[in-house]
């Protein structure tokens, strides 16, 4: 997985954790992105939303949680993944 993008993120207890961008799309004008964490033991995968940070450099990323568009957004993510040789579980 040495040649997929990474993403570092900082945790609420202050960690910073660093993610392997599996893909990405955009849906109703919002960034996705399907990650995997560096340090992961299993294939688990989580789903980042992109929103605009309080200066215009910057945005933010969040993990999403909310179900319904967790599941508008597994489909595509599956889609995108069927022509790769990864195997993730959602």
């Amino acid at each position: 997985m040495d040649e997929l993008e990474t993403i570092k993120l900082s945790m609420e207890d202050g960690e910073e954790a660093e993610f392997y961008v599996l893909e990405q799309t955009n849906l109703m004008g919002a960034s996705y992105y399907l990650v995997i964490p560096v340090e992961a033991e299993e294939d688990a995968c989580y789903i980042l939303k992109e929103s605009a940070g309080e200066t215009e450099e910057y945005s933010e990323l969040s993990f999403v949680e909310d179900e319904t568009e967790l599941e508008a957004l597994y489909p595509i993510f599956k889609e995108l993944l069927e022509d790769s040789d990864m195997e993730v579980e959602f």
